[in-house]
């Protein structure tokens, strides 16, 4: 279970969170080596989602992604949703349900998503095993990515392929207690 605040916190206070997950637990530890650039020059735009149901979270997603249109200095969206998505089971429907609708109104190609959630579990994974802090986030969170940037930061990156066995070798190297300590910090 995460740590979260009760009761929930403002927008300011869920984006300041939301920071200090990127900087102290991905870029600090290097789980996403192309985080910290765009991280630094302050492209990346935090949207607060509070809406709960399914079409409203939609409409969200879109109206993103209409802006990330409109404005090519925004490199990237972190969507998060602090009420509605508690259940992990629920936010992989709402993944699955928006990657179709982002493909459908033309975006294949264009933008991707990226998931990140308090309860995050890969498949197969032990619910307690470290491994699952590479995806764990202090509140469900949708990463819109722009497909373009995320192949020429690929291409420019030694061994992309590797990146997530390293993650994963990593945060268990760290153990389970600093993850969750590390993810649990987020909310000070």
């Amino acid at each position: 279970m995460s740590p979260i605040p009760s009761p929930m916190p403002d927008h300011l206070t869920l984006i300041s969170h939301t920071q200090k997950w990127l900087s102290e637990v991905i870029i600090h530890h290097g789980l996403c080596p192309f985080a910290k650039r765009e991280y630094d020059a302050g492209r990346i735009h935090y949207a607060v989602i509070e809406t709960g149901d399914l079409q409203s979270q939609l409409e969200q997603i879109m109206l993103q992604c209409l802006a990330l249109d409109a404005d090519p200095d925004r490199e990237t969206s972190l969507l998060i949703f602090p009420t509605a998505l508690s259940d992990f089971e629920t936010y992989l429907d709402l993944l699955d349900v928006a990657t179709a609708v982002l493909n459908d109104q033309g975006y294949e190609g264009v933008y991707q998503l990226a998931s990140f959630h308090p309860q995050y579990r890969f498949d197969g994974a032990d619910e307690n095993d470290a491994s699952n802090y590479t995806n764990r986030s202090p509140y469900p969170m949708l990463h819109i990515l722009r497909e373009a940037s995320v192949e020429r930061a690929i291409n420019n990156h030694p061994n992309p392929e590797k990146i997530p066995d390293r993650n994963i070798e990593l945060t268990r190297a760290l153990g389970l207690d600093a993850m969750q300590a590390s993810l649990a910090a987020c909310y000070k």
